[in-house]
C-alpha cells in the first residue's frame, strides 16, 4: 500500500451505470463488470465505500412534470437506490468480496441501517461498504449523500465514475472542440456551472477539503493508475 495515493475512498455511481446500454433497468452484465473493477481496488488494500444513484429505476423529474410532491419522488428514488446497492452487492459477493449495504433509511430486513462507526468498522475490516437510500432526507441528491458519507467516514477523495475521461468545458460528444480540463477548483466549477456534481455537494466537499476525481469506470486502466497517483481523468480540489 505504500505507492498508494489513496488508502480510502468513496466511489460515486450513477445509477445508469447498472442500466447497460439502455440505461434503465438492472443489467446483470454490467453490474458483475462494476464489481470486478471495485475488486481490483479493494485487492490492492483500499477500503472502499459507494454511494449509487437510481436514475436507471426511477427519475424524481418524470413524476414531478405530473405534479407529484417533491418529498414523495425523492423517497421513491431514495428505495431505487437500495434496489441498485444490493444487486451491487449481490454481484460483489458473488466475487468473493465481502460488502454490506447501509441504508439511511431503516430497513432491517434487508440492509444495516448507516451509523457512522460501524460503516468506519466494516471498512477496517476490508468489507466493500455500499450507502443506500441518500442521505435519508428529501431535497438532497446522492451526489450529496456521497459528499457527505465521504466526509464522515474520512475517505480521502470521491471518485465520480462516468463514462467521459474527464470534466469539459462543453459536451466532448456534440462539441469535437470541447476543451478538457485536467484540474479545477471547488470555485471554478460553481461559477462555470460545469455538471461535476450539484452545488450542495460541491460546496460540501470545498468547506471539507474534500477533493473530487472524476474518470472513465470503463476505462480499465483509469481507477487503478489514479490510485497510483497517475494524472488521469479531472481533479477539482482547493
Amino acid at each position: 500500500m505504500a505507492d498508494l495515493k489513496y488508502k480510502r475512498i468513496l466511489l460515486k455511481l450513477s445509477g445508469e451505470a447498472l442500466g447497460g446500454r439502455s440505461g434503465f433497468g438492472i443489467d446483470v452484465d454490467e453490474a458483475e463488470s462494476i464489481a470486478s473493477r471495485i475488486k481490483d481496488v479493494r485487492e490492492m488494500g483500499v477500503d472502499v465505500a459507494v454511494v449509487i444513484g437510481a436514475g436507471n429505476l426511477w427519475r424524481g423529474k418524470q413524476g414531478l412534470e405530473r405534479g407529484m410532491d417533491r418529498s414523495t419522488a425523492d423517497y421513491m428514488g431514495m428505495l431505487a437506490t437500495v434496489m441498485n446497492a444490493m444487486a451491487l452487492m449481490d454481484a460483489l459477493e458473488r466475487q468473493g468480496v465481502f460488502t454490506r449495504v447501509m441504508s439511511a433509511i431503516e430497513m432491517r430486513a434487508i440492509a444495516e441501517p448507516y451509523i457512522r462507526r460501524r460503516a468506519i468498522r466494516h471498512l477496517e475490516k476490508g468489507r466493500v461498504v455500499i450507502f443506500g437510500a441518500g442521505t435519508g432526507n428529501p431535497f438532497f441528491s446522492t451526489d450529496t449523500a456521497a459528499a457527505l458519507r465521504a466526509t464522515e467516514i474520512d475517505a480521502q477523495v470521491v471518485i465520480k465514475a462516468t463514462k467521459v475521461d474527464g470534466v469539459y468545458d462543453s459536451d466532448p460528444k456534440k462539441n469535437p472542440d470541447a476543451k478538457k480540463f485536467a484540474q479545477l477548483s471547488y470555485i471554478e466549477v460553481l461559477n462555470r456551472r460545469l455538471e461535476v456534481m450539484d452545488s450542495t455537494a460541491i460546496t460540501l466537499c470545498m468547506e471539507n477539503n474534500l477533493p473530487i476525481l472524476v474518470l472513465n469506470l470503463w476505462d480499465p486502466s483509469a481507477l487503478l493508475g489514479a490510485l497510483h497517483g497517475e494524472t488521469v481523468g479531472t481533479l477539482v480540489s482547493a
